[in-house]
């Protein structure tokens, strides 16, 4: 039975990290090694054992990421604060640990001008952009 052995230099250089690191990682007993004449060897097992199980699997996701921008002309300073905290709070109140939803706002009271970015998954960044919407036909 084959079994894939990495040396102590293959390991730095997969985990990216210097080869003393991962001696004193062989010395301190984190991560489990054996010697083949005067070198360590680190079997694949022992290596997924140091980097837990996020690393077992690969993090493949399924969920498309979106970036909107919106500007939006002509907003009072007091309405611009109002639209970015019924923002900002929905984006942080929401459960589910789902991909996170990023919403930031900025307000330039020379132009009366609101910019918001809004990052996340599509479902969560059109929600941001249907609040805006009936925000703005509200305000009207």
């Amino acid at each position: 039975m084959s079994q894939e052995l990495y040396s102590v230099e293959q390991v730095a250089e997969r985990l990216r990290l210097h080869v003393r690191t991962v001696r004193a990682y062989i010395r301190e007993g984190r991560l489990e090694a054996f010697k083949v004449g005067k070198q360590y060897r680190i079997t694949a097992a022992a290596l997924a054992e140091l980097l837990g199980p996020a690393a077992a699997a690969p993090a493949t996701s399924s969920e498309a990421t979106v970036t909107s921008v919106v500007e939006l002309d002509g907003i009072a300073p007091a309405l611009a604060s109002r639209l970015a905290t019924l923002l900002v709070a929905s984006a942080q109140g929401r459960g589910g640990g789902g991909e996170p939803l990023h919403v930031q706002t900025v307000h330039d009271a020379t132009r009366a001008r609101l910019k918001i970015v809004a990052v996340g998954a599509l479902r969560d960044v059109a929600d941001v952009l249907l609040m805006i919407d009936s925000f703005r036909e509200g305000a009207r």
